[in-house]
């Protein structure tokens, strides 16, 4: 009877041998199997990303089925990027056709107005014509405003930062708005730098010059209004800073929406997209645009660009 136990103790032991052999034979072939199946899908991809792609399998293997539907998806999205860029051309053509066809009739209905202001007209008529020009030159404005947003959010405008010295930028935005801000009476100085940042020089100064814009436009006469330029590890910081209403904190969000306006200064020429497309250009460069205000106690627009 002890040998009988032990004899099928033996084949027991011989048989969890055998089945403990089979299981790691058959680990490693799914092992292997798997890192085959993940090697050539691996190179499926990087074709696939090359624009190299072509099936090469047609049996009823997993592999062969996720072939065929990656090149579906594929050709798809091949189709889907063509349309998408005939869209952009269309797009690019019909804000050059806008940028076009608008520019002349408001240069000329400029020039009729200018006309009309040196013939002799009554203070009434005069007035007119003060209110015609002012409206003309906010359409102007507001045409090419939107014209570039149009560029930079389709991407047809394409920005190029390169590194360079803040200085120069910001003493032509000195010499552009140094008139407007003594013509009402406002003080304006910009504080000299010898720092570096990496941007494109004519959108960045546009951006700039929208916040001075709005710095001097909203600061009342006998104010201030000032550019600072501080340097931190990775950013240069210049920062916009008024002496003028502020802004209210429930608005902080709402003031860089395109169209927006205060009905705390509804009275105050502008259109509401300053701010927006400067926020726009700078995200376009890699920067960001961050405001400090306090009603009744100036605000402080800081724009942030890489070093």
């Amino acid at each position: 009877m002890a040998y009988y136990f032990y004899k099928n103790d033996k084949i027991l032991l011989f048989a969890a041998f055998i089945i403990f052999l089979f299981s790691i034979g058959f680990v490693c072939w799914n092992r292997c199997r798997m890192r085959r199946m993940i090697t050539r899908m691996n190179q499926m991809l990087e074709s696939a990303m090359e624009g190299t792609f072509s099936e090469k399998l047609f049996d009823e293997s997993v592999l062969s089925s996720l072939e065929s539907r990656l090149v579906g998806y594929l050709s798809a999205a091949m189709v889907s990027s063509y349309n998408l860029k005939e869209e952009k051309e269309k797009i690019k053509e019909l804000i050059a056709d806008i940028s076009h066809q608008t520019k002349t009739p408001i240069a000329n209905i400029l020039l009729y107005i200018q006309l009309l202001d040196e013939q002799e007209l009554s203070m009434e008529n005069r007035q007119c014509i003060k209110a015609l020009y002012k409206q003309a030159e906010k359409l102007n404005f507001l045409i090419a405003s939107l014209v570039k947003l149009s560029r930079l959010e389709t991407g047809v405008l394409v920005l190029h930062p390169t590194h360079l010295a803040l200085k120069g930028m910001l003493e032509e935005i000195q010499i552009q708005f140094a008139p407007k801000a003594e013509e009402k009476g406002i003080l304006f100085w910009v504080e000299d730098t010898e720092e570096y940042a990496v941007f494109d020089k004519k959108w960045t100064e546009e951006a700039l010059g929208n916040l001075v814009d709005n710095a001097i436009k909203y600061t009342s006469s006998g104010g201030s209004v000032w550019i600072s330029v501080e340097s931190y590890e990775l950013f240069c910081r210049i920062t916009v800073s008024d002496t003028g209403i502020g802004i209210r904190e429930e608005e902080y969000a709402k003031v860089f929406r395109r169209f927006y306006r205060s009905s705390e200064v509804c009275e105050i020429e502008g259109v509401g997209i300053g701010l927006y497309l400067a926020r726009q250009i700078l995200l376009e460069e890699s920067g960001y645009l961050k405001l400090s205000s306090k009603w009744g106690g100036g605000t402080q627009f800081s724009v942030f660009l890489p070093r």
